[in-house]
């Protein structure tokens, strides 16, 4: 291996390290913009190499950030607090029915809202949920993030892996949609399953005295404006109009109403949307620019599968996921993208997506979401263990995978 090759390996390590640890709650930025300057000055990437990853991911960037404003407009439009007395009204006292209908709650928040919302918005309700109704909070809680995971396939809106892979893929919205769907609810399937068994000894529970659910108020204006901005995401890709533009009127209608009604401050809005986050991600790019031309690229190219076969598709998916656990979903997502080449085959692309977006259930270093959703929980009565969180990914990431590689598969041949 060179010494271009351990520098920009070097770099990335450093900035993940920084990312997962997250010390002090210090932005991720804070290490990457100055990894991704070395990157330039060593020479291990050029300023034009540099510039167009950082042109290629900004309407991506941008469209994240409306998606996070979105997200946290809901929640201040109070969204999450009806949902989560809506499913203790419905659960009834029942520890199995209220994990269905958080299967149902969290899938839903992940595919419109993205994974941030279930990890860090839904996930204080879900607790708070089962509190209130006197069960065990486990099964409901690591729903939440194994749902934020596995769950965030179907839409190109869902994730930021998502949104990276659309812009490569080629496909309309309804298209990414449209063959996404299938391995989305198989994949919710499986992990279902795999919940009623491995939580089965918590479901059992009979709570003894819940409290009556609180009487909320439907957000009708919130959920109309949600409503209105999914099937805008979708006709909007019949017109050429890039989903940005639709996220961003959705968070402008919520946003003008937060601001008149004194539910929000300009600041918090901007804080929503998380610019130092946005920023990290571009100067990720440009680290994991300097790593693919230093010899990563090559080594991928050499074992990543390139037929759109059924072994193909599945030996990328187990690919991304292995690299997903190792490097993080972000980084592998860039990796695995730029190993693809210019214009690679859709069903290669999504079959990428399954891998990182599936495989980071396996541990706690495979996604951002992963580490927020442990941080949201810590010191709490459901924080969760290692042993439990590996073992629970070791039941269902390889499921998940082949089952919803199969979907795909079936899928494509329809096409």
């Amino acid at each position: 291996m060179t010494g271009a090759a351990l520098a920009a390996l070097a770099l990335l390590a450093a900035v993940l390290v920084f990312a997962l640890a997250s010390p002090r709650g210090l932005p991720e930025a804070l290490v990457a913009v100055p990894a991704a300057g070395l990157a330039l000055s060593l020479g291990l990437t050029t300023p034009a190499a540099a510039l167009g990853e950082i042109t290629e991911l900004g309407p991506t960037i941008a469209f994240l950030a409306a998606i996070l404003l979105l997200g946290y407009l809901a929640e201040v439009e109070g969204v999450f607090a009806w949902l989560g007395a809506r499913m203790a009204a419905a659960g009834r006292g029942s520890p199995q029915r209220l994990l269905g209908l958080m299967f149902a709650a969290a899938s839903v928040t992940t595919a419109v809202l993205s994974l941030d919302a279930t990890v860090v918005l839904l996930t204080p309700v879900v607790l708070a949920t089962a509190r209130l109704l006197a069960i065990r909070a486990r099964p409901h809680v690591y729903a939440c993030t194994h749902l934020a995971n596995s769950a965030s396939l179907v839409l190109p809106v869902s994730n930021l892996t998502n949104l990276l892979a659309f812009a490569a893929s080629g496909l309309t919205f309804l298209g990414f949609a449209a063959l996404m769907a299938v391995p989305w609810l198989v994949v919710i399937a499986v992990e279902y399953a795999a919940f009623r068994w491995w939580f089965r000894a918590d479901l059992r529970v009979v709570p003894s005295a819940p409290a009556p659910a609180p009487d909320i108020a439907t957000p009708g204006f919130a959920l109309a404006v949600l409503a209105a901005t999914l099937v805008g995401f979708g006709v909007s890709s019949l017109f050429g109009i890039e989903p940005v533009w639709v996220a961003l009127a959705g968070a402008v209608a919520l946003g003008a109403r937060a601001l008149v009604t004194g539910r929000a401050r300009p600041v918090a809005l901007l804080r929503a949307a998380d610019p130092l986050f946005c920023l990290f991600v571009l100067a990720l790019g440009v680290v994991v620019e300097a790593v693919t031309e230093n010899g990563l690229g090559a080594v991928l190219a050499g074992v990543v599968p390139s037929a759109v076969t059924l072994p193909g598709l599945l030996g990328l998916a187990a690919v991304a996921a292995v690299l997903a656990n190792v490097v993080n979903n972000i980084p592998a997502t860039l990796v695995l993208l730029a190993v693809l080449g210019a214009a690679p085959a859709p069903g290669l692309v999504l079959a990428v997506l399954i891998g990182v977006n599936v495989g980071p259930n396996l541990t706690y270093v495979g996604s951002l979401a992963t580490l927020l959703w442990r941080r949201v929980l810590s010191g709490t009565e459901a924080a969760p263990s290692v042993r439990e969180f590996t073992g629970l990914g070791l039941l269902t990431v390889p499921l998940g995978l082949v089952a919803a590689v199969l979907a795909l598969w079936a899928g494509l041949q329809v096409v």
